[in-house]
């Protein structure tokens, strides 16, 4: 059985961190990426992941701490979790979550967000309802939070207010907001979606998010990635020339 990495300081130089680990292009975002996880090591965000050349891993941090517009003092947050290929029902996902869930033993609970259905770049719920997870609220268009309360007392998770109307203060054109949190960003936004955007006319506004209080804030509770069309939220699916039309209409 493959042994499971925990990132740290010392070794995430030398380790990779799974996704984007084949892409060229991204090269500066997976960069980038490694050097955001190192600065949130100090507010215990854990990267652990299976000892193979694979996508393979889960991230989770403290609720407080985390990159998410949600309220759920003392829970932990699984931040982003992915088994692909040929390491899926294998049991691999369950060993990961097992790791987060024994880390977790003196929190309230565990919180994750997902989408009403399966949504790319983010956790099947399918999985976290095996697991004993309750669905505690959700958030326009198609985002839903689900918690794993660990002791009897413990308040219930909720998203701010903020983050569950789906709009954003820029009511004119495309806005894209995105994180270091994800090593696809930096290319994708920057070169991708601002070549096809200005190839489709339309006038596109780039803003990260470079701080946890402002991700705390956003205007929906995905983070990493969110695109909005005349200020109403259109997708957290990190758009190329391939998908842009698909959501991006008239």
């Amino acid at each position: 059985m493959d042994n499971i990495i925990k990132l740290d300081k010392q070794n995430i130089s030398e380790e990779h961190i799974c996704c984007a680990i084949s892409d060229k292009k991204c090269k500066a975002g997976y960069e980038a990426k490694k050097d955001w996880i190192t600065k949130q090591f100090a507010d215990g965000f854990v990267f652990k992941k299976l000892d193979v050349r694979g996508k393979v891993f889960i991230e989770y941090v403290p609720a407080e701490n985390a990159w998410s517009p949600i309220d759920a003092s003392g829970y932990m947050l699984i931040n982003c979790f992915w088994v692909s290929g040929q390491f899926k029902n294998k049991g691999n996902g369950k060993r990961l979550y097992d790791e987060c869930l024994n880390d977790s033993k003196d929190k309230n609970g565990i919180v994750v967000i997902t989408g009403a259905k399966k949504l790319p770049f983010m956790s099947d719920k399918k999985f976290f309802q095996k697991q004993g997870f309750e669905l505690c609220d959700t958030a326009e268009p198609n985002f839903e939070l689900w918690y794993k309360r660990l002791k009897m007392n413990a308040p219930t998770p909720k998203f701010k207010e903020c983050a569950k109307n789906g709009e954003c203060d820029n009511k004119n054109g495309l806005t894209v907001y995105y994180t270091n949190g994800c090593p696809f960003t930096e290319y994708y936004v920057n070169t991708e979606l601002v070549d096809v955007a200005k190839e489709k006319g339309y006038k596109l506004k780039v803003i990260k998010i470079e701080s946890k209080e402002q991700a705390q804030n956003h205007f929906v509770p995905f983070t990493n990635y969110s695109i909005f069309k005349d200020g109403k939220f259109v997708t957290q699916h990190i758009l190329n020339d391939k998908y842009f039309d698909k959501f991006i209409r008239e």
